[in-house]
Order: C-alpha cells, then sequence, then structure tokens
C-alpha cells in the first residue's frame, strides 16, 4: 500500500498542503473550522504524522548516537543497554551503529549521525575518527567517548584501565605457577588490546624467568579460538604456553574448547584467562576465568555524561571516568576453585 503523505491529506480536505501543516503543527495559525476539516481528512485516509520530521521542525531529533566495535560481543551488547537505560529516562532512543572491526563503516555512522542531527553521540572507537569527530562538535553535537580515552584532553571519556587489567590477569597466572604466558587478541594497534598486553608484560617483568609470547589473530570469534586452541595443542609441551591471556571471553572459551578437543588438560597443562566476564563465561564448560568490566554500568555513565552536556546541566564537567579491574576466578585457571576475588 502507498504511504498516505501530506499531499494526500490536502487533496482530501480541498486545502493547500502548508495549511495541513498548519493546522496539524500550528493549529493557532489557522481557524478552528479548517483544523477540524484538517484532521478529519487525515483521520480518514490513516495518515501519521512523520515523528521525525515533527522533531526537526522542532530543534531536535530525541535521538542519541552510539557506535560500537562490534555488537556480536556480548560486552558491547551491554554497554548498549546501559545507554539505552539513560536515554530512555530522558525521552530519547539510541541509534545503534555497529562497526564489525571495519573503520570505513564507523566513519559512515558517524556521518549518518551528522544527517539525522542527533542531540549527542556515544563512540566507542576502533580506527582514527579525529576529522568525524570534529565535525560532530561543530555541528554542536557533543561527543563522549566509551571505552576510549582522548589523547588530547578534549572530549570526555568513559574507560577502563585495561593496562590494570592485563597486569591482574598475568599476575594470577604467575601466582599459580605459569611461567611461559602469552596474549592472544586480533590487532595490537588497537589502544584496548595494546594496553592489555602492556599490562601483562609488566607483570612479568617482575619475574625474571616469566615471558610474555604476544600472538595475533585475524579476529576474536569462538570459531577462530578453537582453530587457534588446536593450533596450540599441536606444539610440544615444552613449546606450548602454560597460561593464556586472551583479548576477550568468546576468544578464550573457543580456545578453552579446541585445547581439550585435543586432549590438553585445562588448567592443568595450560590455564585460561578471559577477558570482560561476559554471561557465559561462568556457564562455559569450562568456568572461565575472566577479568571484568562494567559494561553496563559504562555504557549507562556515559551516555549520563552525554545527557548533561547536551541539558548543560550538573554532571556536564565531569572529564574522565576509568573503572578499574575486578579477577573472577573460575575452573579455567583454579581447577576446582569457583571464587570471586576483587583486586583494588
Amino acid at each position: 500500500m502507498k504511504r498516505v503523505g501530506i499531499r494526500d491529506v490536502a487533496q482530501r480536505a480541498g486545502v493547500s498542503i502548508s495549511t495541513v501543516s498548519n493546522a496539524l503543527n500550528r493549529p493557532h495559525m489557522v481557524s478552528e473550522r479548517l483544523v477540524e476539516r484538517v484532521r478529519s481528512a487525515a483521520d480518514q485516509l490513516g495518515y501519521v504524522p512523520l515523528q521525525a520530521a515533527q522533531q526537526l521542525r522542532a530543534g531536535r531529533s530525541g535521538l542519541l548516537g552510539m557506535t560500537v566495535i562490534n555488537i556480536a560481543n556480548p560486552f558491547f551488547a551491554d554497554m548498549v543497554a546501559g545507554a539505552e537505560d539513560a536515554a530512555s529516562r530522558a525521552g530519547l532512543r539510541v541509534l545503534v551503529g555497529n562497526s564489525s572491526d571495519d573503520v570505513a563503516k564507523e566513519r559512515d555512522h558517524l556521518e549518518l549521525f551528522e544527517r539525522v542531527q542527533v542531540e549527542g553521540a556515544l563512540v566507542s572507537p576502533f580506527g582514527p575518527l579525529e576529522p568525524w569527530l570534529e565535525r560532530l562538535r561543530g555541528r554542536g553535537i557533543p561527543v563522549v567517548l566509551v571505552d576510549a580515552v582522548d589523547d588530547t584532553g578534549e572530549l570526555p571519556s568513559v574507560s577502563f584501565d585495561d593496562v590494570a587489567g592485563g597486569r591482574l590477569a598475568a599476575e594470577h597466572l604467575i601466582s599459580t605457577g605459569r611461567r611461559r604466558l602469552a596474549f592472544v587478541g586480533a590487532r595490537e594497534e588497537v589502544r584496548q588490546v595494546r594496553e592489555r598486553l602492556q599490562g601483562a608484560r609488566l607483570a612479568a617483568a617482575a619475574h625474571p624467568d616469566v615471558t610474555v609470547e604476544p600472538i595475533w589473530t585475524r579476529r576474536t570469534t569462538s570459531d577462530l579460538g578453537r582453530a587457534f586452541g588446536e593450533q596450540l595443542a599441536a606444539r610440544s609441551p615444552a613449546d606450548r604456553p602454560d597460561g593464556l591471556i586472551t583479548s576477550n571471553d568468546h576468544l578464550a572459551i573457543g580456545v578453552v574448547h579446541g585445547l581439550i578437543s585435543q586432549g590438553v588438560r585445562v588448567p592443568d597443562d595450560v590455564a585460561v584467562v578471559g577477558y570482560d566476564d561476559i554471561e557465559f563465561a561462568a556457564i562455559a564448560g569450562v568456568p572461565l576465568t575472566s577479568v571484568r568490566q562494567p559494561a553496563r554500568e559504562m555504557g549507562r555513565t556515559a551516555a549520563e555524561i552525554l545527557l548533561a552536556r547536551i541539558a548543560g546541566t550538573a554532571g556536564a564537567e565531569l572529564g574522565n571516568v576509568v573503572y578499574q579491574p575486578e579477577l573472577v576466578v573460575r575452573a579455567s585457571t583454579a581447577g576446582h576453585a569457583l571464587r570471586a576475588a576483587t583486586h583494588g
């Protein structure tokens, strides 16, 4: 069926398009008789005004834009949910752009945010975005970074101390007697990944007999993790890492599956630490030790800062909020010891 438009209403009511617009949006500008006539025609035709157009005429879109690196990762899905919690309380909706580890897609999303005139943007960057973010700000659209930090100090941000997270994971493995560590992740140029590796190396530096081998993968999916686990299992025990830190839980769960399928025991032969502490980590075949990030809280906090900036209210002065890591210890590093340990 053809969508009923304002032109159809004008034809049915026998008036001009501008009269229909005034009758529906500015009824004080026309007579009550015309308002009734136009509304009657609209009802007969089933005409529904476009909310987006109405909001834009009022100088607002009712939308916050949000980009995430990969929505398939529950960490980012939870972060979006937190932003939606805050936005819905303010009567706004969140327009989500999933970058899928693709810088070009990420930039396309930011250009879309500019075109639809979002009221503010939450950006979890995958690649360099400075010119695109500057364009948004130049149009009066405030920006808050999520799970990232602005090196210039100009943009507010909500982030996680990934150096501390990587260090915490490595210190835990070292405390269980592991000496040949490996860090498994994709794209060293991604700040979060690079800082987690940095933290692991800092922990290892305090122990002359501990090494950290960086291993880079194409992506960080569970399927790729399983294939990588099988490759590790093919190494000789002396050449194989005895402790692994992965850049996310999806990858870790796949690695554990691949190792076990080839007869390598977890954690007896190889202990594994994931990152993010997604819901499935606790119920995996071998419950996964993981560095917990408060994803939902991070998304909610970022949205609250953005909303405060839009409104110019208290909280707008907040600059950078940094969350600290929590290590949740499970069977993948501690056998049957299913306990949680929080480290300042």
